[in-house]
């Protein structure tokens, strides 16, 4: 992943230094418990541990130097840590496994940590959408569908759907942790032809993963999953980022992202206050579905594995949970510095002449006596007229001798409490969505 959409937390668990840290433990473990089993000497396995290398800059620069002459990447590492403990001690580390062994159980221990980060941000931004949901529960707006006036609702009870979605994915985020956070190694085939089953379930547990039946890889279903979790949570940020959009637009102009001192928002034009936090994210969540496919066409190897898979997952595992880390804590810090323009909401609401009423009044006739499509003529002809005329539809329903509803009916059918008495069920359920 790019740096300009990398955090160092989530970023340092996909580093080089991370990911050889990581394998040199699972040897390690792996070699201590095949001393437990009498395979390997006591004394030989409390050398490796004693003197395995520091992982840091210079480690990998050794294993990169290596590979040059073992084009193999794991092979590299098994020769540079073999020769830092030096021999016989270091001649078992490795002993019994093979290199997926070690691959796959590091892929799925970073893939684990980084769902801790993500779902401890997803955490954050369903606090804030809770407390913005509240915040507004009573700011009036109008709602839209198809881009057009609907009828009234409230900020809040947008922003509280919008609570309840991410905790939806909330919830897959974390069944794709509990399908990826775990372990095998049990050789070539997923025979422990040469390994004891004990070996990986010594590993597991040091690490705290499960070990699971395998070939010689983890099926790759598990990592669709974590993938698809990525992908449905970018895809309800875009959601989010493209009604943000949509609202910052100068004809509606009922929020705006923050916009700090210095800034500037166009290079050519200093008016210019565009939203391209929610169009940063919005693009970013076309990369998390994009992987996805690769994540869906990586389920499929051949017989008991092949590497066709393994150059596609060190792009989209990484940056998939980069990007899904990062566009969540962005997202909440564009909500944290929201601008919400009540007054203009309360003004775009009155601007279409009271004609997001026209349901409540094709009811009204109908509850008097007339047929449903003879009211619904009668109220879609006067709501033309009062757009046309730029006239309230009240006035032109008054107007119209085929409508007999009293003062007392009409009041009713405009009335905005009654449109939004019942908001408070989808606000109460975001309300309630436990914080972790």
């Amino acid at each position: 992943m790019i740096e300009r959409y990398s955090l160092p937390e989530i970023a340092e668990i996909f580093s080089d230094r991370s990911k050889f840290a990581r394998y040199l433990e699972i040897e390690l473990l792996a070699t201590e418990a095949q001393a437990k089993l009498g395979v390997v000497p006591q004394p030989d396995a409390q050398t490796c541990r004693a003197k395995a290398p520091l992982v840091d800059d210079t480690f990998v620069r050794n294993v990169a130097e290596r590979e040059l002459v073992t084009d193999h990447d794991v092979a590299a590492f098994v020769d540079v840590v073999q020769a830092a403990i030096g021999m016989p001690a270091g001649a078992w580390i490795h002993h019994g496994l093979t290199s997926t062994d070690v691959v796959d159980t590091a892929w799925c221990w970073m893939l684990k940590d980084g769902a801790e980060l993500i779902l401890g941000a997803m955490n954050e931004l369903i606090a804030k959408l809770q407390e913005l949901a509240q915040l507004h529960r009573d700011t009036v707006m109008i709602g839209r569908t198809h881009g057009i006036h609907a009828e009234p609702t409230t900020f809040g009870a947008k922003v509280a759907l919008w609570a309840l979605q991410v905790d939806r994915d909330r919830s897959r985020m974390r069944a794709a942790r509990e399908a990826i956070a775990v372990c095998k190694l049990s050789g070539a085939v997923g025979t422990y032809s040469n390994i004891s089953p004990d070996v990986e379930a010594h590993v597991a547990k040091s690490l705290g993963l499960v070990a699971v039946p395998a070939t010689q890889v983890v099926a790759r279903d598990r990592h669709a999953e974590f993938l698809w979790a990525c992908a449905s949570l970018g895809s309800t940020i875009e959601a989010i980022a493209v009604e943000l959009r949509h609202l910052q637009r100068t004809e509606v102009s009922e929020v705006r992202e923050g916009f700090k001192a210095g800034q500037k928002g166009s290079s050519a034009m200093p008016h210019k206050r565009n939203p391209i936090s929610a169009e940063t994210l919005t693009g970013l969540s076309r990369v998390l579905r994009s992987n996805l496919q690769t994540g869906l066409q990586n389920v499929a190897l051949w017989h008991e594995r092949d590497i066709s898979h393994s150059s596609a997952e060190r792009i989209v595992l990484p940056d998939s949970a980069m990007l899904a880390y990062y566009v969540t804590k962005r997202l909440t810090r564009v909500l944290e510095n929201l601008e919400v323009d009540t007054q203009r909401m309360l003004d775009n609401l009155s601007s279409s002449f009271g004609v997001v009423f026209s349901q409540p009044v094709l009811l009204a006739l109908v509850d008097s006596g007339l047929s449903r499509d003879d009211a619904y003529r009668i109220v879609q002809e006067d709501a033309a007229s009062a757009w046309s005329q730029r006239q309230q539809l009240r006035t032109v329903l008054e107007n119209d001798t085929r409508v007999t509803l009293s003062s007392k009916q009409l009041d009713d059918a405009f009335d905005l409490r009654r449109s939004l008495v019942h908001t408070s069920k989808t606000l109460d359920a975001a309300a309630r969505i436990a914080h972790s």
